[in-house]
């Protein structure tokens, strides 16, 4: 692939003109940062398991220097408060129901591959689907969904909520989008 044709790919998948005028405006710094760091370092004490003052300490001053250099990756449009405390409640209603998800997809690959036929059931294909989805966070919390669940993995997510997704068989297939973009649309608070 010569590099003016990977040029095409790159800005036909990314639209870099104005943004539209419901955009919320970039967060500052320091908005970022006070959203980043409560997140980075709970979970740097859940991860590390120590709570003596020095690995506590080191979390503060690690935590604190990703987040003042790297909030802004974290929370690329200022969410208002509201909206954050919403998400917050409903995030972990979402959780059980994705892991149910994933333990099903898991029975159902047991199931392939045991199966006497399994070379005949697998059929990897792709699947292409826009989704409804409007927010970046919500179409990449989908995109990891999808990723999550075995058996589909998302190979490519535009700006537009274009989905390119391997799927391994069809029935993995056949269930895209379905209930998983519902649901990721009840936790933002979107309708589609």
């Amino acid at each position: 692939m010569n590099h003016q044709h990977r040029e095409d790919i790159y800005h036909s998948e990314v639209d870099l003109g104005d943004k539209p005028p419901s955009a919320p405006s970039p967060p500052s710094r320091l908005a970022s940062f006070l959203l980043s760091f409560p997140l980075l370092f709970a979970l740097w004490v859940v991860f590390s398991g120590r709570f003596d003052a020095f690995h506590l300490s080191l979390g503060i001053i690690s935590c604190a220097g990703v987040a003042y250099f790297s909030g802004d990756l974290f929370f690329s449009r200022a969410p208002n408060l509201p909206d954050l405390i919403r998400l917050w409640l409903r995030f972990p209603c979402y959780l059980p129901w994705l892991i149910y998800q994933i333990f099903l997809a898991n029975l159902h690959l047991l199931y392939l591959t045991f199966h006497p036929r399994c070379l005949d059931l697998i059929d990897p294909h792709f699947v292409r689907f826009r989704s409804k989805l409007k927010s970046e966070l919500a179409l990449v919390t989908f995109a990891n969904s999808i990723t999550l669940t075995p058996g589909t993995i998302t190979a490519r997510l535009s700006a537009d909520g274009d989905f390119v997704v391997h799927a391994i068989d069809r029935v993995c297939g056949e269930a895209l989008p379905g209930e998983m973009e519902k649901r990721v649309a009840r936790t933002f608070g979107e309708q589609i």
